[in-house]
């Protein structure tokens, strides 16, 4: 992304940007003035926090692995070919409850898309 992009919005990712979360990881495949597109592995028996965003909607699409997505009070079991659609400051969680890492591709959408626009409201993790 150029610095003009850049600073018409507060997308602070590039390509290539990864990290190792205690559920698994992440990576930034794409990414525009508005939009982040990631790679996000679930390992088994893993799940994210329960957790909503107040600059971005986010949509899930499930290529590998089974699971279960919160969104709100609705839960739904995921498979390959799934699409889950998350409201900005909606809480929402992904469940890997199959055999084999949870892979979905996410869209972030939104005018501030950074790491800290995350609020936790339960962490099987402590953070």
């Amino acid at each position: 992304m150029d610095a003009t992009a850049r600073s018409r919005s507060a997308v602070r990712y590039d390509i290539g940007d990864h990290e190792d979360r205690p559920w698994g990881s992440w990576r930034v495949v794409d990414a525009g003035s508005a939009f982040i597109t990631k790679r996000v592995e679930v390992g088994t028996g893993h799940r994210l926090s329960l957790q909503f965003h107040r600059h971005r909607s986010e949509h899930w699409i499930i290529v590998a692995g089974r699971g279960e997505a919160t969104v709100g009070e609705t839960r739904t079991k995921l498979q390959p070919g799934d699409h889950v659609a998350i409201p900005c400051g909606a809480k929402h969680r992904i469940h890997n409850t199959g055999a084999e890492p949870l892979v979905f591709v996410e869209v972030q959408l939104g005018e501030t898309l950074d790491e800290s626009d995350i609020t936790r409201l339960d962490d099987d993790y402590a953070r």
